[in-house]
């Protein structure tokens, strides 16, 4: 292995995040120094050595699209269309890499978008390798998505012998395609996979499991962390044949694959005249073991999220399933009612005279989120955070992975005023940039509201939380006479949004359960 492959970070990665080793003990102190034993890497530090060796060895990235600055960076006007650049002052990320790296520490689903020959399909191979595998199993494990691709094709066929002598489906053996078992998984162009194999697909995908001739088999046998990669030339429709709606609902992330910078020009030359390929190279010491990458995924999932931070992200949530005139009950006016009854949301949304389109953040979108897309949020947040080497989630973790985590689940509303203001139409075709721009006025309205201060709905649902049992006849019912006072509250505003849509649900909640304890107080009487 020549050494310009094998350079791998010997310092730590993140100022700050501890010295990437475990500490020494009193033991280590007293030892002979020829029985010390090297000090071993921590997992954080040793996914953080592999993000660096990716970006730096294997991949030519310099896009540093994942920013974080807790100051105010430099930049710089450019041009005369509003670009602009900046300058992060802590490290910052290219995404491109980031992203299927975190989906490969947390056995997520990564979708990589980009024209032909942008490196979608390397970037997804050294994560195998990073397995454990071999370049050249990991490359024979690609399914190459292709019209005539069938479900066999995917999965296996049936032994031969046992179709002719079997008297049951149960007795048919199926020779199973070795890709199933593992531990990452690449579908190469899922947009030219047929239907009826897509279905397949999804099998796999969502329940872990795939089904032939009434045999099943896990797609992780002993329970490993596994993780899928999926590529296509765009995420908007195009494709042999369009991608079910339930398979690309559970893309966990969808990443942008960068264009090649011209200016790294001699390392192309440098790699064709070597005859080198990146994922053959790959230093063994940044291999993860199977029990590395679940301990990996536990301390991950352990991350806490502070109750500050929650609130936030519960107002964010809050602004999109609500629609005026969605429907005739209160409780039926959301976009999924539209949706599933045949209804256009663009054009409800059109008809409301009950809020302004410009402070409606729910204008924007033509749907809400699935309860998948808030949990691949949380898990996202959580894994960048233990990446950056921090002690919980903060707001700028959430930020730079949400439009990558909620891309292709919130879906822009292309007739709402926003997108044909000036240079705000760009945000029509730059869907990552809208949602990140989308979360960022969120905030905006939520320190506005003074939220942090004041809470009265989730005051109410905390004294729920503490339970019912002991209270008196006198506290219920000043209970629900403040339920009753904010519902007035709310309803004396004049404009409804979609941030009031739940917290009126909640109240009305409130009011069942404390109604209905008051009603059983009084039976007792």
């Amino acid at each position: 292995m020549s050494d310009r492959w094998h350079r791998v970070s010997a310092s730590p990665t993140a100022p700050g995040a501890g010295d990437g080793t475990h500490a020494l003990t009193a033991e280590d102190l007293f030892r002979e120094p020829a029985s010390l034993e090297p000090a071993s890497v921590t997992l954080d530090e040793k996914l953080r050595q592999a993000y660096y060796w990716i970006v730096n060895r294997a991949v030519i990235s310099p896009y540093y699209d994942l920013e974080f600055s807790p100051r105010a960076p430099m930049s710089f006007e450019l041009g005369d269309a509003g670009a602009r650049i900046t300058l992060p002052t802590e490290a910052s990320f290219s995404s491109n890499v980031l992203l299927p790296l975190l989906t490969f520490a947390v056995g997520g689903k990564c979708l990589l978008i980009g024209g032909p020959g942008r490196g979608k399909t390397t970037v997804a191979v050294i994560m195998g390798v990073l397995a454990g595998s071999s370049a050249e199993d990991v490359r024979r494990g690609v399914q190459q998505g292709q019209p005539q691709l069938t479900v066999s094709d995917l999965v296996g066929i049936p032994l031969p012998r046992d179709l002719v002598n079997a008297t049951r489906l149960a007795d048919i053996g199926i020779a199973w395609r070795d890709w199933l078992t593992r531990p990452v998984k690449i579908v190469d162009e899922y947009n030219r996979i047929p239907t009826k194999t897509q279905s397949a697909l999804l099998t796999m995908v969502a329940e872990g499991y795939v089904e032939s001739h009434d045999q099943m088999r896990r797609t992780n046998p002993d329970g490993a962390v596994e993780s899928w990669f999926f590529t296509a030339n765009d995420d908007a429709g195009g494709g042999t044949f369009p991608v079910i709606q339930a398979l690309k609902d559970r893309m966990d992330v969808t990443v942008q694959s960068a264009g090649f910078n011209s200016r790294f020009f001699d390392e192309l030359v440098t790699r064709i005249e070597a005859g080198e390929k990146p994922e053959e190279h790959v230093p063994g010491e940044l291999v993860f073991t199977p029990d590395e990458q679940e301990a990996m995924r536990a301390a991950i999932r352990a991350v806490p999220i502070p109750r500050p931070l929650r609130r936030r992200l519960e107002f964010f949530f809050s602004h999109f399933e609500f629609v005026q005139h969605g429907g005739r009950r209160f409780e039926y006016r959301t976009k999924d009612i539209v949706t599933t009854s045949g209804g256009r949301v663009g054009e409800v949304i059109g008809q409301n005279s009950g809020a302004d389109l410009e402070v409606d953040l729910g204008a924007q979108t033509l749907n809400g989120l699935s309860v998948r897309a808030l949990q691949t949020l949380i898990v996202y947040a959580k894994a960048i955070a233990w990446f950056r080497g921090r002690d919980e989630v903060s707001l700028e973790d959430v930020a730079a992975v949400l439009p990558f985590a909620l891309r292709g689940k919130l879906l822009p509303n292309l007739s709402h005023p926003r997108f044909d203001i000036g240079v705000e139409r760009e945000l029509a075709t730059d869907t990552t940039s809208w949602l990140g721009e989308l979360f960022a006025e969120s905030c905006r309205q939520y320190d506005a509201l003074g939220r942090d201060a004041a809470d009265p709905v989730g005051d109410l649902l905390a004294g729920l939380e503490r339970g019912l049992e002991g209270l008196s006849k006198a506290e219920t019912l000043s209970t629900i006479t403040a339920i009753e006072a904010r519902l007035r509250t709310i309803a004396g505003t004049g404009k409804l949004y979609g941030r009031d849509f739940d917290d009126l649900v909640a109240l009305k909640y409130l009011h069942q359960r404390y109604t209905a304890y008051l009603r059983w107080l009084e039976q007792r009487a």
